[in-house]
């Protein structure tokens, strides 16, 4: 099995910095994708960033020049950067990753269990 733990969120004021990791563990294989959602009261879940295993990387439009994705494969291990915050920013962040399982060689998609970002003054 496969774990994905989060790291980083908190209370911010706007036009602070957050860094937020997410950590996999367990019976891994390979990890390929690895993204970053984020679910707001009331709205729906969306892509905020993704970055494939060989570092591709995109972004919701909203967040362009101000967050930065990024992953260390050797720790299994993605990042999100995240600058010039926006109480529009607020959400429960999620990891993502698309994962080979070791013990049978089948591609799974896991979630963390969701990190709080507030900006706000």
């Amino acid at each position: 099995q496969v774990q994905l733990v989060e790291s980083g969120g908190g209370l911010v004021q706007p036009g602070g910095s957050l860094r937020l990791s997410c950590a996999a563990s367990g019976s891994i294989f390979r990890i390929d994708d690895m993204a970053w959602y984020r679910q707001a009261p009331g709205k729906q879940r969306e892509l905020v960033a993704g970055i494939a295993r060989g570092g591709s990387t995109k972004y919701v439009d909203s967040v362009k020049g101000r967050f930065t994705i990024s992953r260390d494969n050797a720790k299994n291990t993605v990042y999100l950067q995240m600058n010039s915050l926006k109480p529009e920013d607020t959400a429960v962040y999620y990891c993502n990753a698309d994962a080979f399982e070791l013990r049978n060689g089948l591609r799974y998609g896991y979630w963390g269990q969701g990190t709080q970002v507030t900006v706000s003054s």
